[in-house]
């Protein structure tokens, strides 16, 4: 989800609502500890020199049980990230604290603001030898008359 689309979502919403991959929850007394924007460069196995730039949202669990971020203050909280960071319409990246923190995808179901699990993937598999899927063969369609390994072929 790019923020131009949380933006138009948030407009739309009466609650802000985050859902984990596994379908809970993150707890309603959430916040938004940072929006910011990071800049990843890197070469891939392949030698490429990349870079990728997100907006990160970092969400967290305090104890304030009665915090409840409204879309409204999530809104403004955006509107003054791009303003002094001069961030754009980037790809949303979210931050949670789980046993580890996470970084996943943001989706919307049409109620909640939904964590995606992200995937690691080589991104120079036709330079660092990764072979091409294999192709799927049924053995009944091999030529058997010509295998040494058919009936009374002889081979075992």
């Amino acid at each position: 989800m790019k923020l131009s689309q949380i933006k138009e979502i948030l407009a739309t919403v009466e609650v802000v609502n985050f859902k984990l991959p596994n379908g809970t929850s993150v707890p309603e007394h959430f916040h938004v500890t940072e929006v910011g924007l990071i800049t990843k460069n890197f070469i891939d196995c392949g030698g490429t020199v990349r870079n990728e730039t997100v907006v990160n949202f970092q969400l967290w669990n305090a104890n304030d049980f009665e915090h409840r971020l409204k879309p409204q203050k999530l809104m403004n909280i955006i509107q003054l990230s791009e303003k002094v960071l001069g961030i754009q319409d980037y790809e949303i990246e979210v931050e949670y604290q789980d046993t580890t923190i996470g970084k996943y995808d943001l989706d919307f179901n049409g109620t909640d603001f939904v964590l995606v699990n992200k995937q690691t993937a080589c991104l120079a598999q036709d330079q660092c030898g990764i072979p091409q899927e294999k192709p799927k063969v049924r053995l009944s369609d091999m030529n058997n008359e010509t295998s040494c390994c058919t009936p009374n072929g002889g081979c075992c």
